[in-house]
């Protein structure tokens, strides 16, 4: 990522961010790539892989973290779940309550900032907690982030994780015809600043909030947050495709709606999911 930014805004990260998602929340509504209509009408909104993860989730209280305006959210509705979403963004809340009103869905939303899900949730304790899809890197602490996962999941409940995979963001994308090319670190600790117009839904579209702060975050760091709050890694997975032209050359495959490295080419992981379960009381005894 470019780095024009102030080093102030690493210290105004959340309000930059939220600015950032605010404006882009209508374009997103009205983008193809969403297809609101077609979730209207009945299109499934969640990948093969994330229903096979957690199986069936008919009765069980889901919370969706970092929903956005809830397509993913009202998705596990529609698979018989009772959810809640939580975004920092109100004018997605919005989007998202009328969607589920409109549609007869059992889903309500939540306005607050992840960190303050606990407290914004009113100490309810979930089957499932849900996250993932360009969420933890907005985040710059994952230590209380997994916290507030773990302090949400009842004893036996289960995260689902399903994420872009950090190993994919070392990568540059600046020229049509590209393949991989390796232009940054890995390991990075500093935050990343960015100030482009558009959006991954609309990457021509004219924006005037454009700065934001992003993270870095390793596997390894991602894991280890987790297991250090005691969870237990029950599945863990990684997939040649993403959901979104994250390079320009990567081919979309419409039956599937995802982007894939033309055949023949050589591939990385680009994006990864796991299930890890709080353990039981006893377990935890």
């Amino acid at each position: 990522m470019t780095d024009p930014a102030t080093p102030d805004d690493a210290g105004r990260w959340r309000e930059l961010n939220r600015a950032w998602w605010d404006e882009r929340t209508p374009l997103h509504v009205a983008s193809p790539l969403y297809d609101v209509a077609g979730f209207r009408a009945g299109r499934e909104t969640l990948r093969p892989f994330e229903l096979e993860l957690l199986g069936d989730v008919s009765g069980l209280r889901l919370v969706h973290l970092q929903c956005h305006f809830g397509l993913d959210t009202l998705g596990w509705a529609r698979h018989g779940a009772s959810v809640v979403g939580l975004d920092f963004s109100a004018p997605a809340v919005e989007v998202a309550s009328a969607l589920a009103d409109e549609l007869g869905l059992d889903g309500s939303f939540v306005c607050a900032d992840v960190y303050d899900a606990v407290a914004a949730l009113g100490g309810e304790r979930f089957d499932v907690v849900c996250t993932g899809f360009g969420a933890l890197n907005w985040l710059p602490d994952l230590e209380a982030w997994s916290e507030v996962v773990a302090a949400l999941l009842r004893p036996g409940g289960r995260l689902l994780l399903a994420e872009f995979h950090p190993f994919s963001w070392v990568f540059g994308a600046d020229r049509e015809g590209e393949r991989f090319e390796v232009i940054d670190d890995y390991f990075g600790e500093a935050p990343l600043h960015d100030d482009a117009s558009g959006s991954y839904a609309d990457l021509d579209a004219h924006t005037s909030n454009n700065r934001t702060v992003e993270h870095q975050h390793p596997l390894g760091s991602i894991l280890g947050s987790l297991l250090r709050r005691g969870l237990v890694l029950e599945a863990y997975d990684e997939y040649d495709h993403t959901l979104f032209p994250q390079f320009p050359w990567l081919e979309h495959h419409e039956t599937t709606g995802s982007w894939h490295v033309p055949a023949g080419e050589p591939r990385v992981p680009l994006m990864f999911a796991l299930v890890a379960r709080r353990p039981s009381e006893a377990a935890e005894d």
